[in-house]
């Protein structure tokens, strides 16, 4: 008989980075209030799926975003930090205002280090490169559930979404770089075991 596992991917809530349009990349961040309203959000949207195991990144934001998720599941058994999904490191742009940058640097180039795919800030990761951790966590997170037939939720980040998005949607490159990833929305995916 084949089982349909669930992946329940969101995005972590906004935090004061976010509002304050900031790059955050690898630094932490605390929730804002709305962020904490719309890790309740995705909560209350997840209550009635089954959770098994959960993933998080190290930073904060992702971790806090899953706790609230996660007062509705004591099914999970366990929680994993796995990095490979990850938000984009800004290298020398971390915790500098998006304005300061685009002064600085002017609009063209603030827009090809924000949103391009192949280029990568100063000491930084490009979209690619996230592609490329994000896609060995996809493999290595399939293997695992259906060995173990498990349902996932994974608490990710704007721009390490974007790379399961294009996987599990059948996205183009220029599509997954359109996307904006909500905070308040999850997206199910289905793993035939």
């Amino acid at each position: 008989m084949v089982m349909k596992l669930k992946i329940y991917l969101f995005r972590h809530g906004q935090t004061n980075f976010n509002e304050n349009k900031r790059f955050t990349g690898w630094k932490n961040s605390k929730l804002t209030k709305t962020g904490i309203n719309q890790a309740k959000i995705i909560a209350e949207k997840l209550k009635n799926k089954k959770i098994d195991i959960a993933y998080q990144t190290r930073l904060s934001r992702s971790k806090d975003t899953l706790k609230h998720v996660l007062k509705y599941h004591p099914e999970c058994k366990k929680i994993v930090t796995d990095d490979r999904m990850i938000e984009r490191s800004y290298g020398d742009l971390q915790g500098k205002y998006h304005k300061t940058i685009t002064e600085k640097y002017g609009k063209k180039q603030f827009d090809i280090w924000h949103r391009s795919y192949n280029s990568s800030p100063p000491n930084g990761e490009s979209i690619k490169d996230i592609e490329s951790r994000v896609k060995y966590f996809i493999r290595d997170l399939i293997k695992f559930m259906k060995k173990n037939k498990v349902n996932v939720a994974i608490s990710a980040h704007g721009n390490s979404m974007r790379p399961f998005r294009k996987h599990f949607e059948k996205f183009s490159v220029k599509k997954m770089m359109e996307l904006e990833n909500p905070y308040d929305k999850y997206f199910e995916y289905t793993i035939e075991a």
